[in-house]
């Protein structure tokens, strides 16, 4: 008798059903991790400008001579067509800042992020806050 060569119907079908599981398993996260890369672009452009509403209400009396582009010292994006930010915007007199995305590598553009501040204690610093779609799909942590 001859020694038996290659593999039986059962060993292939057990090889098939478990690449299936972990294909199951990995590409779902993979696509979640693809997404939270993408949207860190978005939290990169919003922390230039916390930065400088930061140091602007560090120098200033109220948070209402920090609520523009222009008192902070900063270009916003409005309506960028390209990459994952199309908007950051502060809000007039809490100096809160939203930002819009594109629909870019799994990110919807109604996945807002707003971040926002408690008007501190004389000399104590800013709290920043994440609210939104950015928190509830995971893409930031309070």
């Amino acid at each position: 008798m001859k020694a038996q060569k290659g593999f039986t119907l059962i060993e292939l079908m057990i090889v098939v059903a478990i690449v299936g599981i972990l294909a199951a398993i990995a590409i779902p996260s993979y696509q979640n991790y693809s997404r939270k890369a993408a949207y860190s672009e978005v939290l990169a452009a919003m922390a230039a400008v916390k930065t400088a509403v930061g140091v602007c209400a560090s120098q200033a009396t109220a948070m209402t001579e920090c609520d523009t582009a222009g008192e902070v010292g900063v270009t916003l994006p409005t309506g960028v067509t390209t990459g994952a930010v199309n908007t950051i915007a502060i809000t007039a007199t809490s100096g809160a800042i939203t930002a819009t995305p594109n629909a870019y590598k799994g990110i919807a553009t109604g996945d807002t992020c707003s971040l926002a501040t408690a008007v501190p204690a004389a000399g104590a610093p800013l709290v920043w806050t994440y609210s939104g779609a950015c928190v509830t799909n995971g893409y930031v942590k309070n």
